[in-house]
């Protein structure tokens, strides 16, 4: 539906999932490729968490020329390895093992307690070498763009927390479990947000610790909604509606008891997606009620409630699926350490491994999957970032998935 008597400003929420970053790309590619060349960023505020984070800020960065950003993106996700990301080599893997050891058998005497399973001081570089955080200002002073945020979650303080850097008609805001805090977005904000649990260390700002930003984002579009966003496109990382997911029903004969990986990888799923669809529940509900009232020619005096449009594009395939086929480029020491853990389960790991798999054969298959679902659905995407009239809410008919107004 056609918005009225309102500027529309489109908003670009880029969830967390670790390597499933990748998948954003593609779909970033298509949207650069269906739009005239050298056109500037049209998304008016970007809130991005996790790897969704990393893409944020470097589009907002770039914002000036939206397909050079999403061209630096494809080169930084088609050529990465894990140890760019995290350290993989068979030393750092076995010293690990002991510290997780002797921590659990002595009580971390005499080395202390292990911040994490993996150590992701080599992200740091990577994101150092291809970042350029002080050209966000630029972007936003020149009016590329109003708001980025980077979503990280405060350990002390259990609250979402939306590091948003904006123009100054934009403010601060503080609900419940959930904050906006106005800040200049540097590395120590992205390397929070993509602080998995238990998996890479916390990241200390301004003297509290913060990982992923996926924990406690119980609603992943307020952020977008705060900065301004009255339209928004979604670009999940995450199929568990998709159709095709039949196959993982096994018959009771070969049912297995869940393994670690098993279970890190269900909490990660549930960390990364659980709330998006209630969220989008909610803003039917909003959309329903402020449509009902003007079609009787009633109105709502509390100017902050409006109806938003709303697009979500998410795989049309398993990811686990295709990491299960990429799983054998994962360096030596790390294939090991899942065989240890997940012992004779191997499709066990396949969820877990799909967010650490930061590996070129997978992440290309991703862009390449995010690629064909966008143009799947391209005249529906050009309607929406372009300002034309769309539905209320957009989900691909891939996805089983059903959001209603209704309680």
């Amino acid at each position: 539906m056609e918005m009225e008597k309102q500027k529309i400003k489109t908003g670009l929420v880029l969830p967390g999932g670790g390597a499933r970053g990748a998948y954003q790309i593609g779909v970033l590619k298509a949207i650069a490729e269906l739009l005239p060349e050298k056109r500037k960023n049209l998304f008016s505020v970007i809130s991005g968490t996790s790897a969704g984070a990393v893409n944020a800020v470097v589009l907002a960065a770039e914002a000036e020329h939206f397909s050079h950003a999403v061209d630096q993106l494809i080169k930084v996700w088609g050529s990465i390895k894990s140890h760019q990301v995290y350290k993989s080599d068979n030393w750092t893997m076995l010293k690990s093992t002991m510290h997780w050891f002797t921590a659990i058998v002595f009580g971390g005497y005499p080395f202390g307690l292990p911040r994490s399973l993996l150590d992701n001081s080599p992200l740091r570089k990577l994101l150092a070498d291809n970042i350029q955080c002080e050209q966000v200002q630029s972007s936003i002073d020149k009016g590329f763009i109003d708001a980025v945020s980077v979503v990280a979650a405060g350990y002390s303080s259990s609250r979402s927390t939306s590091f948003f850097q904006a123009n100054q008609r934009t403010e601060e805001w503080s609900r419940t479990r959930r904050e906006g805090v106005r800040c200049s977005l540097n590395l120590d904000h992205l390397m929070a947000s993509l602080a998995l649990p238990l998996i890479f260390p916390p990241v200390l700002i301004d003297g509290l610790y913060y990982g992923d930003g996926a924990m406690r984002q119980a609603t992943p579009l307020s952020s977008a909604i705060h900065l301004g966003a009255n339209r928004i496109l979604v670009i999940g990382v995450n199929n568990e509606g998709s159709k095709n997911n039949e196959h993982l029903v096994q018959e009771k004969s070969q049912i297995l008891s869940p393994t670690f990986p098993q279970i890190a990888g269900y909490m990660l799923d549930t960390l990364f997606m659980d709330g998006l669809y209630s969220d989008l529940e909610q803003i039917m509900r909003i959309n329903f009620l402020v449509d009902k009232l003007s079609s009787e020619n009633k109105s709502i005096n509390d100017k902050d409630i409006h109806p938003i449009d709303t697009m979500v594009v998410a795989p049309s395939k398993n990811l686990r699926d295709i990491a299960h086929e990429c799983r054998h480029t994962l360096p030596l020491p790390i294939r090991a350490l899942f065989r240890g853990v997940g012992g004779k389960n191997h499709r066990g790991t396949d969820q877990l491994i799909s967010f650490l798999l930061f590996e070129q054969l997978y992440t290309n298959s991703l862009i390449e999957l995010g690629f064909k679902d966008a143009m799947a659905v391209k005249n529906n995407l050009l309607d929406f970032i372009l300002g034309n009239d769309v539905p209320r809410l957009f989900i691909p008919n891939w996805l089983n998935i059903r959001v209603t107004n209704e309680k």
